[in-house]
């Protein structure tokens, strides 16, 4: 059975993944450190055969070695990392911890164990933030300038240069994916989509920053995990690939979209589910927008879940996991971050 490591499977573009790989029968070792943001994947897990859970942090490079020499895996899938722009707004310093110092671990733990001659496929999972605001009517390609505006999306960039460089310098087997906004299963509430969802679901209101104007390209989970599937099958080392559908919406017409999809539900939205405008964030990007086409052209890969069909999915996903939100509910979410400025 071949072995893939996930590092931060955990977390919700991770635990998608881990799943994913699970049901494609790969070992799959999951590398987290379990923060507030982790899910209770371990308890749909523990129970499978081809599956681990190491509690570790990417910074610790000796247990990275120690973990690649054990298993020797065919890949490795680095989504830790500290994702939501608001908190790095408020503590930069654990984006550049997670970000840019983890991904040199684990970098630097690759180089080494190159000169032993064991090798593996690293695909470092990016995000279209890096390119920074994008103006209308452009979408960023793999050639367009990192422009980065938040620490998070400067943390993010900074990795990138890092994976590049030791491609260049050190031959490594990697590449890169930078993916628009996603969406689904095991997100953590602090995002736009599934606090609105669990917001409708309990009776508050919905808060959009400033007019709701900023535009966001969106893609269902599992079509990007189906992406980086592909990349791990078929992308060429030292390649940048960005993962997106193309599919950009004003946040005040998604939160409508929302509201719209659970009356297509029928579920009925209490008296409080009102949209309210508050203030916005420091920096606040416009807009981002991806040109796909090389994954699309190169890797034959193109996303297979429309917006309508993949919200309906999550809604409902949401209503029907009470272990995921009892879990969430422990952890402290709901104040507002991202003012400090």
């Amino acid at each position: 059975m071949k072995k893939i490591i996930v590092t931060g499977g955990s977390g919700f573009i991770g635990s998608n993944l881990v799943n994913f790989l699970i049901k494609k029968k790969f070992f799959v070792i999951n590398i987290d450190k379990l923060t507030y943001s982790s899910n209770n994947l371990v308890s749909k897990f523990k129970s499978k055969k081809n599956y681990l859970l190491i509690k570790s942090d990417i910074n610790n490079q000796s247990k990275l070695i120690e973990i690649i020499k054990k298993h020797k895996p065919k890949a490795i899938f680095n989504l830790a990392a500290e994702t939501h722009v608001d908190r790095s707004i408020d503590n930069p310093k654990n984006f550049i911890n997670s970000n840019i110092t983890g991904t040199y671990n684990l970098l630097e733990a690759l180089r080494f164990l190159k000169k032993k001659k064991i090798k593996t496929k690293l695909i470092h999972i990016s995000t279209d933030e890096v390119y920074g605001d994008i103006s209308k009517n452009l979408r960023s390609d793999e050639n367009y300038k990192y422009s980065p505006s938040s620490p998070y999306s400067a943390s993010k960039a900074g990795a990138d240069h890092l994976v590049m460089s030791y491609i260049r310098t050190y031959n490594l087997d990697a590449l890169i994916s930078n993916c628009c906004n996603n969406y689904g299963p095991y997100q953590f509430p602090e995002k736009i989509i599934p606090k609105m969802i669990l917001n409708i679901m309990n009776n508050k209101e919905l808060p959009i920053y400033a007019k709701g104007l900023n535009s966001r390209e969106w893609i269902y989970v599992e079509d990007h995990c189906e992406a980086l599937f592909r990349l791990y099958l078929k992308g060429k080392p030292g390649e940048n690939y960005n993962v997106g559908s193309s599919i950009n919406m004003r946040n005040i017409d998604l939160v409508k979209k929302i509201l719209k999809s659970f009356q297509i539900l029928k579920i009925k939205v209490g008296k409080k589910v009102k949209i309210k405008f508050v203030k916005d964030r420091p920096g606040h990007d416009f807009r981002y927008a991806l040109n796909s086409n090389k994954i699309k052209k190169n890797l034959k890969w193109k996303p297979k879940t429309n917006f309508n069909q993949g919200i309906i999915k999550t809604i409902n996903w949401y209503l029907n996991n009470d272990l995921f939100l009892k879990d969430v509910f422990k952890k402290k979410y709901f104040k507002r971050l991202g003012l400090n400025s």
